[in-house]
């Protein structure tokens, strides 16, 4: 999945807070529902306009992000 189908990032929703696209669902809520012990499917029942494949994409993109951060600081 691409970024362009997970992340949405639009001054016209939620004033440019980056939500799952087609939703205005902020990705952070995602991110706030497991730093509490939420899982991801408490996350998807509470959020339907999110589908599992842009909340598991997410996740991907975040921690190839920080891996990528890691190797630029060995470099």
């Amino acid at each position: 999945m691409k970024r362009e189908q997970v992340i949405n990032r639009d001054p016209e929703i939620l004033g440019g807070t980056p939500v799952f696209d087609g939703t205005r669902v902020p990705v952070q809520t995602l991110i706030d529902y497991l730093k509490a012990g939420e899982s991801v499917d408490d996350f998807l029942d509470g959020f339907p306009s999110v589908s599992r494949e842009q909340a598991e994409a997410f996740l991907q993109l975040a921690l190839n992000s920080a891996l990528a951060e890691g190797d630029a600081r060995t470099a």
